[in-house]
């Protein structure tokens, strides 16, 4: 294990928690969750499966009400079809693909990953004994790059993994750009997991498009990962799921048998609400990240030296700070975006988290899932300790 890394978001989550207890006012601009709380009819199944005690193991794959509510789910918001022996849940989305890198991928293959990439991809990959394999996507608008994905195919590609709507960009992958990286995947046999987190928060003229909709023989190749954390604020249930042909989720669950057992049975009960239940909290949700996205990207635009592009989903900006690297505060050199959120973190009082951990040097990511009067005081420190550089 001291060849793997931790994750770096989640590191600094505790070094700004802490950080917090020792009475520093530490705005958080790095936090991948809602600052929504849960939904109200949500918590309520959550407690009245305590009050039931249902609070023992469950299968491991889940209970058939939840994969039968995923099923329903996957088929009238993503058109897929799925039976209840390809549906399993998970501990989190996020054990769903590392789960599933260990049933796909081993010694000697290779898996593609289009940059900047969620944190954990990498080291799930490596855990699994397989290789990463980087390739770039649009500058313009991050968007998948075919041709790079393309030209770095080889006879040991198993895999690639997307996240859209995007950690840490916000990018939406257009139909358009899927359809031709499904044809890539049937012309060449490797699998697509496609990480779909973030589906329900997009904005703007936007639309999520799932790849194993195109054809059964794309859906064969796809693994779906999705799960409750965002759209549904239930970031601490940790409950996921993961959606694919019956012989993958077979070794999912074979993984998750002996790490895991199951997931919480609370959680599933409480899942099954979330998604039975009115999605009102949901809209009201997606319309204030709206308009917070809105005033975020505005503001950064409008500092000298910083370019941000507009972003469709998820509540992350990923703006380029090269202008301010090679810069210094005093004696303290400012030679990378490492540099730089430390600096904002150390002198401004404001949590970043660097591109160098998604692969992707010289910009940083900004969560926008915080309030707007917090967001606004944020942004003022921002601008003031870049102009404090020289």
């Amino acid at each position: 294990m001291s060849k793997f890394s931790g994750s770096p978001t989640s590191a600094l989550i505790a070094k700004v928690a802490e950080l917090k207890r020792q009475g520093k006012d530490i705005i958080s601009l790095n936090v991948g969750e809602p600052d929504f709380g849960t939904p109200d009819y949500i918590k309520v199944a959550g407690m009245k499966a305590i009050a039931d005690n249902f609070t023992k193991y469950t299968a491991g794959n889940g209970i058939l009400e939840l994969r039968e509510e995923i099923i329903k789910k996957l088929k009238e918001d993503n058109h897929v079809e799925y039976s209840v022996n390809e549906v399993t849940t998970a501990v989190g989305a996020k054990q769903a693909i590392a789960s599933s890198m260990m049933v796909i991928a081993g010694p000697g293959d290779e898996v593609l990953l289009p940059i900047p990439c969620w944190v954990s991809y990498t080291e799930m990959i490596r855990l699994a004994g397989a290789t990463p394999v980087f390739v770039p996507v649009r500058p313009d608008n991050y968007e998948l790059d075919l041709d790079a994905i393309k030209a770095a195919i080889t006879s040991r590609t198993k895999a690639i993994i997307i996240c859209t709507p995007n950690n840490p960009t916000g990018a939406v992958y257009s139909e358009e750009s899927l359809r031709k990286l499904a044809d890539l995947a049937l012309a060449h046999d490797f699998f697509i997991v496609a990480d779909e987190i973030y589906e329900k928060l997009i904005y703007d003229d936007a639309k999520h498009f799932s790849v194993a909709s195109i054809s059964k023989e794309v859906r064969d190749l796809t693994i779906t990962v999705n799960g409750f954390s965002k759209a549904y604020a239930m970031t601490g249930w940790r409950i996921g799921y993961a959606a694919a042909r019956a012989d993958v989720i077979k070794g999912i669950m074979a993984v998750q048998s002996q790490t895991t057992s199951a997931t919480s049975a609370i959680s599933q009960k409480a899942a099954v609400a979330a998604l039975r239940g009115s999605q009102h909290d949901l809209t009201i949700m997606v319309e204030e990240f709206k308009r917070r996205k809105d005033y975020v990207i505005l503001r950064l635009n409008r500092i000298p030296g910083i370019t941000c592009p507009p972003v469709k989903g998820a509540f992350y900006v990923y703006p380029d700070v090269q202008a301010y690297l090679g810069k210094s505060f005093g004696e303290r050199k400012i030679a990378t975006a490492v540099d730089l959120c430390q600096y904002l973190l150390d002198e401004a009082l404001i949590s970043t988290v660097p591109g160098e951990a998604y692969n992707v040097p010289g910009k940083i990511r900004i969560s926008y899932s915080n309030s707007l009067e917090n967001l606004e005081q944020a942004l003022d420190r921002f601008e003031k300790a870049l102009a404090a550089l020289s």
